[in-house]
C-alpha cells in the first residue's frame, strides 16, 4: 500500500483528471456518485495528514475566508479593449487597413466567438496556479484569487515545459446556471440578475468566495503569455497549446484565410448565437502571426491587429395583447406577455417572460401596453420596460387557482413567487417523483429521470401514490427497461414501505421541511395523522418548526390534493406511525448544542452522534436555549450570534471531554 503522501497524489491527480473531462471537455468518464466517493477519500486523507495539504489540491476548490476588500493589483501588460465593426464594410475596412499597413506580405485571421463575460488574467508558477486579477481598467485589476480558485474549469496544476507563464480569458455563466442562480433567487424573494455577464461579474467580485462557488462560474481562454509577451509566434499555436494544458477553449475558433471567409463565418454565427449554452455578442478578429501583430501595432487605446464585430442589439417594440400563466416544475407560477408577433435579431417574437408579479408592477405594465422586448440568455425573450401605455388597458391580477389543476396558490411572505401546492399538480409531478424517490426521501433506486419522464408522459403515473400501483408488464414495456431491471425497481417501491416516517414526512415535498425538520416533527407528534390535524400554535411547538415552517405545513393539509394523496399512501402500507427518539443519558443530558464551521477530525454527521449519545441535542440555530456552540474553522455568523448571547464556545478537543465526562 502507498504511503499517505502517495495516496493523496495518486487520488488528486484521478480528481483532477476527472473535473477535466467533466468541465472542460463535458465528457465524465464516472457518476457524480463516484467522484463524490473519491474526493471524500482525498478530504479524510488530508484531515488524517494535515502536513500535506497543498494550495492546489482539489478539495481546495470550495473558497476561502471572506475578504474585507479587493487588492489592487498591476497587470504584466496592458488589456486593452477592442475597436468595434458594426457592419460588413467597417469589417472590410479593418482589413484594407492591415492590408496596406502590412505593405501587401501574406497574412491570415483567427476568428472567436466574442463570450460576453469578465475579463480575467490567471498566473501560474511551477505549473500551479498563483494568481487571478480581474480586467479592471486595463493596466490596474483586482485580485480576486480566491474566487478563482472555486471555478471547475481552471486547473490549479497543469504540466508545461514554462516556468511561470499567464493565461487571460473570459468568466462567463452559461444560460442553465444562469437560469438555475435566478430561480434560485425567486425562490427567496431576491431580486434577479438582469443577465449572465452580469451575474457573473457579480458572482466573480463575491466578497465570499464560498458564493462563488455556489454560481457555477466558466472559464475560457484565448491569450498565453510569458512576462507579459505572447509565449508562441502564432496566436491559433498559443490557442492549441491552451488546449493542450488543459484549459477551456472557445470550440469554435477557426483560422480564416480571408476577409470573406471571415464575413461568412460572423453572419453565420449571427443566426445561430441562440443555440450556443453561452451568450455571445459578437466575433473577435485576430491577425494571426505575433511578429505581424507587432508590425500593426496599436492605437492609444486599441491593438490595430484586431477588431470586435458586434451583432446589432436585440431589442424591438411590440403590444402585449394578453397575460398567460405557466406553471413550473416546483409549481411556480410565471406570468408570460403574449405579444403581437414582432422580429427580434432574426426570429419572431410572440411570448416574452413577465418573471413575477413583482416584475409587473415593477414596469407598470397593463394589458394593451407597447412594450420593448429582448432577446437575452433566457429560454424565451423578456419585457424590458414599457415604451407607451395602450389607448385601453388591462390589469393583471394572477388567479388565486392553478390554471392547470385548480389548486391553492400561496405567496409566502417576502417571497416573489407564487406556488400551486397541490404535489400531485400535472405542471409539478415530474419534480414530485423525483423528490419522492430520491436518496436520503424515500431511496428508490432506479427511479431516475429518464423512467420518471416515460412513465408521466405515457399516462402510466398522475400521482406520487401510483407508484405502489405500477406492476411488472407497466415498466417492461418502457424503452431501455428490461425485465431484470423493472423487477429491480419494482422491488426497491415495494421496500419503500418501511421507510420510517420521518422520510415520508420529506418525501411530501412541503416547502421548508427537509430531513431534520422531518425527524423533529414525527418526534413530537408521533404520527402523520397527528401532523395533519395539528393547528399553527401546535405545530410550534416541536422543536426548529417556527412561524414559517408550521403555515407550510398547515397550507399543505389545507389542499383537497395532497390530502387525498397522503390517504393513497396510507393505504399503500407507508409508516405513519413513529416511536419518538428520546436522548440517551449522558454528561450533555438537557444541553443543546450547535455546530458551526469545518471540525479538525469530525464530520459534522460524526459530531452530531457523538453530541447525542452523550444525551445531548443538535440544533441549527443558535438562540437564548443553546447551551453551546462547536467551533471549527471557517466559523460564520452563528458564532458572532453567540458571543452576541454570551453563550459559551467549544473547541472539538473540548466538545470530546465534555462528551466523555462522567
Amino acid at each position: 500500500m502507498k504511503d499517505p503522501a502517495g495516496q493523496i497524489e495518486q487520488l488528486s491527480e484521478e480528481l483532477r483528471h476527472h473535473e477535466h473531462r467533466y468541465y472542460v471537455l463535458d465528457a465524465p468518464l464516472i457518476t457524480d456518485a463516484e467522484y463524490d466517493a473519491l474526493m471524500r477519500r482525498l478530504q479524510t486523507l488530508e484531515t488524517q495528514h494535515p502536513e500535506l495539504l497543498t494550495p492546489d489540491s482539489p478539495t481546495q476548490r470550495v473558497g476561502g475566508k471572506p475578504r474585507d476588500g479587493f487588492i489592487k493589483v498591476l497587470h504584466s501588460s496592458s488589456l486593452l479593449s477592442l475597436d468595434n465593426a458594426l457592419n460588413e464594410g467597417e469589417l472590410r475596412d479593418f482589413d484594407r487597413r492591415v492590408r496596406d499597413l502590412l505593405g501587401g506580405a501574406p497574412y491570415r485571421y483567427v476568428t472567436e466567438l466574442k463570450l460576453d463575460g469578465l475579463s480575467m488574467a490567471a498566473h501560474y508558477r511551477d505549473g500551479k496556479f498563483s494568481q487571478a486579477i480581474t480586467r479592471g481598467d486595463g493596466t490596474v485589476g483586482e485580485d480576486v484569487t480566491e474566487n478563482a480558485r472555486t471555478i471547475r474549469s481552471l486547473p490549479l496544476r497543469v504540466k508545461s515545459p514554462l516556468p511561470s507563464f499567464e493565461v487571460r480569458g473570459e468568466t462567463v455563466m452559461s444560460r442553465h446556471a444562469f437560469e438555475r442562480l435566478n430561480a434560485g433567487r425567486d425562490e427567496k424573494g431576491l431580486s434577479r440578475f438582469a443577465n449572465p455577464r452580469n451575474a457573473a461579474a457579480g458572482s466573480l467580485r463575491q466578497l465570499e468566495p464560498r458564493v462563488t462557488a455556489e454560481r457555477r462560474l466558466e472559464y475560457y481562454t484565448y491569450y498565453l503569455l510569458t512576462e507579459g509577451r505572447p509565449a508562441f509566434d502564432s496566436h491559433w499555436r498559443a490557442i492549441e497549446e491552451l488546449r493542450h494544458l488543459g484549459f477551456k477553449v472557445e470550440p469554435n475558433s477557426k483560422i480564416c484565410q480571408t476577409i470573406d471567409e471571415v464575413i461568412d463565418l460572423c453572419n453565420g454565427w449571427e443566426g445561430q448565437r441562440e443555440a450556443l449554452p453561452y451568450d455571445i455578442d459578437g466575433v473577435v478578429v485576430k491577425v494571426d502571426s505575433v511578429e505581424q501583430q507587432r508590425q500593426l501595432g496599436f492605437t492609444a487605446k486599441a491593438p490595430r491587429w484586431a477588431i470586435a464585430y458586434k451583432y446589432p442589439a436585440r431589442q424591438a417594440t411590440t403590444t402585449v395583447e394578453a397575460i398567460e400563466v405557466q406553471v413550473g416544475r416546483t409549481g411556480a407560477l410565471t406570468p408570460v406577455a403574449c405579444l403581437k408577433p414582432v422580429e427580434v435579431g432574426g426570429v419572431t417574437v410572440s411570448r416574452a417572460t413577465l418573471h413575477n408579479e413583482d416584475e409587473i408592477a415593477r414596469l407598470g405594465l397593463e394589458i394593451g401596453d407597447e412594450v420593448v422586448v429582448e432577446r437575452s440568455g433566457d429560454v424565451i425573450p423578456k419585457v424590458v420596460r414599457v415604451s407607451s401605455q395602450g389607448s385601453y388597458r388591462k390589469p393583471f391580477r394572477l388567479p388565486s387557482q392553478c390554471p392547470v389543476c385548480g389548486g391553492k396558490v400561496v405567496r409566502e411572505a417576502g417571497e416573489a413567487a407564487s406556488r400551486c401546492i397541490n404535489a400531485n399538480c400535472p405542471a409539478r409531478l415530474k419534480e414530485s417523483l423525483l423528490h419522492f424517490a430520491s436518496r436520503g426521501v424515500m431511496n428508490i433506486d432506479g427511479m431516475g429521470e429518464a423512467l420518471v419522464d416515460q412513465l408521466v408522459d405515457r399516462g402510466t403515473v398522475r400521482s406520487v401514490a401510483d407508484l405502489y400501483d405500477l406492476q411488472l408488464a407497466d415498466l417492461v414495456s418502457l424503452e431501455r427497461m428490461g425485465a431484470k431491471s423493472a423487477a429491480k425497481v419494482i422491488r426497491n417501491i415495494d421496500h419503500s414501505r418501511q421507510n420510517a416516517l420521518p422520510r415520508v414526512i420529506t418525501s411530501l415535498g412541503i416547502r421548508f421541511v427537509g430531513e431534520r425538520t422531518a425527524i423533529f416533527l414525527a418526534d413530537a407528534f408521533g404520527s402523520l395523522d397527528a401532523i395533519e390535524n395539528a393547528s399553527l400554535e401546535e405545530l410550534q411547538l416541536a422543536e426548529e418548526v417556527g412561524p414559517k415552517v408550521a403555515e407550510a405545513v398547515v397550507q399543505y393539509f389545507s389542499e383537497p390534493g395532497n390530502r387525498e394523496l397522503v390517504g393513497r399512501l396510507r393505504t399503500a402500507g407507508l409508516q405513519f406511525h413513529y416511536a419518538p427518539h428520546r436522548p440517551a443519558a449522558g454528561p450533555l443530558q438537557g444541553k443543546t448544542l450547535v455546530i458551526t464551521g469545518t471540525l479538525p477530525t469530525l464530520s459534522r454527521d460524526e459530531a452530531r452522534q457523538l453530541i447525542e449519545q452523550a444525551g445531548g441535542k443538535v440544533s441549527s440555530a443558535v438562540s437564548k436555549k443553546t447551551s453551546y456552540v462547536v467551533v471549527g474553522e471557517d466559523a460564520g455568523s452563528k458564532l458572532v450570534k453567540a458571543r452576541e448571547l454570551g453563550i459559551n464556545t467549544l473547541t472539538e478537543d473540548e466538545l470530546r471531554a465534555l462528551a466523555a465526562a462522567g
